[in-house]
């Protein structure tokens, strides 16, 4: 691309700041001269964003948040198109949070500027109806899975499976040997590691259970031990009066953040369901995967998924190498029954790790610069 490349980018929480620093990045080392305008949040600026606004004013999660911010979050988003409407840059690209930058990316679009979508909602789970609602927003969808890229194909909206950068960051091979030491494990030491979730919410529907099960477990494998990953001191705090409420006699260890060195010490993972599952199929670990909601949130989400699983290993699987215990399913008697059938067959560990090496490396595809030469084919197109 011999002129300046000008781009225009949006994030709205964490991760799609490392992502957009990557792409940004990537950006950098294949185009001469591009520059770049619009929101991000500290790896994006010290990529070269000079951020519009604080990122943070975009963060907001839950039900009540969102609609008190409302007003701000609607002038955010309409200073922002009012910029790109006067000065139009050559491709806007908004990263993730869905219920802001998709309606930005149809207006935005309406200009005449190619629009890029990165990292897919959950279209192909639930609410499949707003693929009509995407196709009109986005010139180019950039998906991190396989399974999502066939979805968008058979809509006819233009797709590019760029891969995961979770994939291309961690090795192959897990440093088991390495994360036990770290954490003083010994490395003959038979062990399950419990993440009941980073919410207190999640951790209080779930912890419970999830010591219960423990407990059961300990009794048919009297030398298991227990490691829990606390996200923060409330999370840790939470999770120790849990403990000492009727488990204080079990050997659990708790440890300040580090769950991805958590999970590769262990031996299998009993987790609540979410982003953390993908890290320990990564790892190549058995894992049993339960989740609690308020019971009229889960009968309304229940009757709109239109997906036969809810962990990402199984999506990309597809197949049930994973146990989902859902809701009145998860009981300390199913939650341990399943953990023991796991910590029992070698051979079932050994078969599932195999799947999820494969997986990893599909999932290899070199993100960022794989989302870069996407984007610059779009804007060369145009």
């Amino acid at each position: 691309m011999d002129n300046p490349l000008r781009v225009a980018i949006l994030a709205g929480e964490s991760s799609g700041d490392i992502l957009g620093a990557g792409l940004m990045q990537a950006l950098l080392g294949k185009v001469p001269s591009v520059t770049f305008t619009g929101i991000g949040g500290p790896e994006m600026e010290a990529a070269g964003l000079a951020s519009m606004v604080p990122m943070d004013r975009l963060s907001v999660m839950g039900l009540v948040e969102p609609l008190k911010r409302l007003p701000e979050l609607l002038r955010i988003r309409k200073n922002f198109y009012l910029a790109m409407k006067a000065d139009p840059p050559d491709v806007f690209i908004g990263i993730d949070s869905p219920d802001f930058n998709l309606g930005l990316e149809a207006k935005v679009r309406a200009l005449g500027i190619p629009t890029v979508h990165y990292v897919s909602p959950s279209v192909w789970a639930w609410r499949q109806g707003r693929i009509k609602k995407i196709g009109r927003a986005v010139d180019l969808m950039l998906a991190l899975f396989p399974f999502e890229e066939a979805f968008y194909r058979q809509h006819g909206v233009p797709v590019c499976c760029v891969g995961h950068p979770l994939a291309d960051a961690m090795p192959l091979q897990a440093d088991v040997a390495g994360a036990r030491q770290s954490l003083g494990i010994r490395p003959d030491a038979e062990v399950l590691a419990l993440l009941p979730g980073s919410r207190g919410g999640e951790v209080q529907r779930l912890c419970p259970d999830f010591l219960a099960t423990f407990r059961r477990c300990q009794q048919l494998r009297p030398g298991l031990q227990a490691l829990i990953p606390c996200a923060n001191a409330q999370r840790r705090q939470q999770i120790e009066g849990f403990i000492q409420s009727g488990y204080s006699d079990l050997d659990i260890t708790l440890v300040d953040g580090q769950s991805r060195t958590v999970m590769a010490a262990s031996d299998c993972i009993l987790m609540a369901s979410g982003t953390a599952a993908l890290e320990g199929m990564l790892l190549k670990k058995p894992m049993v995967v339960a989740y609690k909601m308020a019971p009229l949130s889960y009968a309304i989400i229940s009757r709109m998924l239109k997906s036969p699983y809810v962990s990402l290993p199984n999506l990309l699987a597809r197949q049930a190498l994973v146990p989902e215990l859902l809701q009145d399913a998860a009981t300390p008697e199913t939650l341990s029954a399943e953990v023991e059938k796991l910590l029992a067959d070698d051979g079932s560990r050994e078969a599932i790790a195999g799947t999820w090496h494969s997986i990893h490396e599909q999932l290899r595809r070199n993100a960022s610069a794989t989302a870069a030469d996407a984007v610059l084919k779009l804007c060369h197109a145009r």
